[in-house]
């Protein structure tokens, strides 16, 4: 990874908490721009506080409220970025777990809403900010993914999740492909399990609800210490960006040495 980011403005989503937050604080840390994206004012400016105590100055940290679900809502978050300028680096980071449970009780709203959130939003994030990069002749998108998308079978319950984590990394390795030469590059990141916001609501979900072996696997690897940190996930993350490599999948794990 460059040492910094210098001149380089980052949109990061899920930006108000856990590994968008700390990637956050990590670009920033390295001299970008970084614009928060999050649903949740109050985490943003929490993050926002963060980003200052580093030393970014007030006109390097943009907080922009929004649902990724929503196309109208997400529609006018991306305007008011463009507005601040071409975005170097997209991190789609925001996910929804849910639904969760046995398929059979899954209805069709459910499922689109999964789909609109972790791929249709990422896809469409990145529609919006490419004539930019492309324009520049350099970018980087990355699409935070998942381990189930390598062990569908792992998280039974989850159907849903795994589904569209699935479609989100074939997306970015189509994407790769197409863009190939241009100097912008798309690559998806597999996190690990992260002791995050998401895990600690699974925890504390009805074993009934949402199947007891999922309950008893993400309260186990709690109770185990096998959470690793969103501060460890992120510099995993950051380790791999300043790189050209395209169409790959990057794990907690592979990262390079020093992250």
């Amino acid at each position: 990874m460059p040492t910094d980011f210098v001149g380089k403005t980052a949109l990061i989503t899920g930006a108000g908490r856990g590994i968008g937050r700390a990637v956050a604080l990590g670009l920033g840390a390295a001299g970008a721009r970084v614009v928060l994206l999050a649903r949740t004012t109050a985490q943003l400016d929490e993050t926002r506080v963060l980003l200052r105590e580093l030393g970014l100055a007030a006109e390097r940290v943009s907080v922009l409220p929004a649902d990724l679900a929503d196309e109208e809502d997400r529609g006018r978050a991306v305007t008011a970025a463009l507005a601040w300028g071409r975005v170097d680096i997209l991190v789609n980071n925001a996910a929804t777990v849910e639904p969760l449970g046995p398929t059979a009780g899954i209805n069709a709203a459910g499922l689109r809403l999964a789909f609109e959130v972790n791929v249709v939003a990422p896809a469409a994030l990145t529609t919006a900010v490419l004539p930019g990069m492309l324009e520049a002749g350099w970018g980087r998108v990355v699409n935070v993914s998942s381990g189930i998308v390598a062990n569908p079978a792992g998280m039974v319950g989850g159907n849903a999740y795994a589904a569209t984590k699935a479609a989100l990394g074939a997306h970015t390795v189509n994407l790769a492909a197409e863009l190939r030469g241009t100097g912008v590059t798309v690559n998806a990141y597999r996190p690990g399990g992260g002791d995050t916001a998401m895990q600690a609501w699974i925890r504390g979900q009805d074993p009934e609800r949402i199947g007891a072996g999922l309950h008893q696997r993400f309260n186990r690897n709690y109770a185990e210490g096998a959470l690793i940190t969103p501060e460890h996930s992120a510099a995993a993350l950051l380790a791999h960006l300043g790189g050209d490599h395209t169409g790959m999948i990057w794990d907690v794990s592979t990262a390079p040495v020093g992250a």
